[in-house]
């Protein structure tokens, strides 16, 4: 696909040079550094998720525990102290 691109004078020449001196087209160049930098992008935003720990073990709350007090789980945790 051809496309038109507005690139900074002296970036453009950069990259010119580069792809001379590794002896490839400057869309080559420009393709590497555009999956390179969305490879890192995916990367970033892949390590932003993290997944929280789930207790899958038994038991559950003390018998009689209510818990949809605030207070009543306050209570609780200061018992254990």
């Amino acid at each position: 696909m051809k496309t038109t691109l507005d690139i900074n004078d002296s970036l453009l020449a950069n990259a010119k040079a580069l792809a001379a001196r590794q002896r490839t087209s400057l869309t080559r160049l420009i393709e590497e550094g555009l999956q390179l930098r969305l490879r890192s992008s995916r990367a970033a935003s892949n390590a932003g998720k993290r997944k929280l720990p789930v207790f899958k073990g038994r038991g559950g709350l003390v018998a009689g525990l209510d818990p949809g007090s605030n207070q009543a789980m306050l209570d609780a945790a200061d018992d254990d102290a």
